[in-house]
């Protein structure tokens, strides 16, 4: 969602016969909703760094008050450069908190998009972060290689930024990405494994399943789903009935 100022500039960012809307979702791919909402509009778009390159560029639009198709496509290729700078600095950031100095440069942007994509509520790349120091403990606890179970954790959820592009489970996508960019065999299998979409056979992808589920389900750390909100509200129903 993105806040205006008044409900007049919904008028603007339509532009004259809708060629201002037009030009916006053509250059940035990404869908206006403009609905009653008083003073904002939604943006849709199943690619979340996309979608934040969009959200950037329309809050600068309507800061600046001047919005036509040539000022559309300026913004666009600005707010593209900061976004790209914050991803690779994202990226960065994680890899030194997590000790990891060896990464292939080409999985940097693709880890760091990361940072746009959230599952249940919580940020991936924190969740890799933190999924990372887990398995680093656990590791340590069980005189286990402490480097190889984090970094097996910390890149689990790789292939979350690749699942709009690529069909398939996260953990298989991520797998093969790691694969194709020489990460090791043990490192590859953890992924792949995280899910039971592969049977796991190694210490490391047992403690990658220990972090993840650690992580994800710590008080506070993800929103509740709707099913599991109703489900909770009808046994709670179910209770309450059964008594006079």
């Amino acid at each position: 969602t993105v806040q205006l100022p008044s409900d007049e500039m919904k008028g603007r960012i339509i532009g004259r016969e809708g060629r201002n809307i037009r030009a916006f979702e053509q250059i940035t791919g990404v869908n206006i909703l403009i609905d009653d909402t008083p003073e904002s509009v939604l943006l849709s778009s199943f690619d979340p760094v996309r979608r934040e390159i969009a959200r950037l560029t329309l809050v600068d639009l309507v800061a600046d008050g001047r919005i036509h198709p040539v000022r559309i496509e300026e913004v666009y290729e600005r707010s593209e450069r900061r976004i790209t700078e914050r991803i690779d600095r994202a990226a960065e950031d994680a890899l030194l908190e997590v000790g990891i100095t060896d990464l292939d440069p080409d999985l940097i942007p693709i880890l760091g998009s990361l940072a746009y994509r959230t599952s249940y509520g919580q940020n991936v790349l924190r969740h890799l972060v933190e999924s990372a120091h887990l398995a680093g403990v656990m590791a340590a606890e069980l005189g286990l290689d402490v480097a190889s179970c984090k970094r097996a954790a910390f890149l689990h959820d790789i292939g979350k930024a690749l699942t709009h592009e690529i069909e398939g489970p996260h953990a298989l996508i991520g797998a093969e990405l790691l694969r194709r960019h020489g990460e090791s065999e043990d490192v590859v299998h953890a992924v792949e494994a995280h899910h039971n979409e592969v049977e796991p056979h190694t210490v490391e992808a047992v403690l990658t399943q220990a972090a993840d589920a650690i992580s994800g389900s710590r008080p506070g750390a993800r929103r509740e789903s709707l099913e599991a909100y109703v489900e909770r509200m009808e046994t709670l129903e179910h209770l309450a009935i059964a008594h006079e």
